[in-house]
């Protein structure tokens, strides 16, 4: 090569570099995300494991669940919700809910509303929450199952 082209090809590099090196200083080019804590405490885990590891928290909970019945309060989904749902929409999700922020900003799918509720309970229900038969009867139902028949009652 031609040692013109070679400067100019040098002289190309270093623009390109200066011109990355400005934009990466460039403060809020990517949008953060809207973290706000509805409840300001303490979280079950540090701030820093919940960011790493809230979904194989998540997970484990689930499984917990649903293989062994064990219901436990520390890192269920309706304790994250009662938590971080926004006292505007009583929700996790929307333009500044608190999941959905973190994972539009990380681009991954939120997929636990296909199934959970994303807004808070209302204080007025019951604690014990569905049946295990209502939790039955209602997945059965979203699989096509016909509606159960209703039980007399005496």
């Amino acid at each position: 090569m031609s040692h013109r082209i070679l400067r100019t090809l040098g002289l190309a590099v270093l623009a390109g570099l200066t011109f990355a090196a400005a934009n990466a200083a460039e403060p809020g080019r990517t949008p953060l995300p809207a973290i706000a804590i509805e409840k300001p405490g303490q979280c079950v885990e540090p701030k820093d494991v919940m960011r790493r590891d809230h979904m194989k928290l998540l997970k484990h909970q689930r499984d917990k669940t649903m293989h062994e019945g064990i219901r436990t309060k520390p890192h269920s989904l309706n304790e994250c919700i009662s938590c971080h749902a926004s006292r505007k929409t009583g929700s996790v999700t929307g333009d500044s809910g608190f999941c959905q922020s973190c994972h539009d900003y990380a681009a991954v799918k939120l997929d636990c509303w296909d199934c959970h509720q994303p807004k808070a309970k209302p204080a007025m229900q019951s604690q014990a929450g569905p049946s295990t038969r209502d939790l039955l009867d209602a997945m059965q139902r979203g699989r096509g199952g016909q509606e159960p028949a209703k039980e007399a009652k005496p």
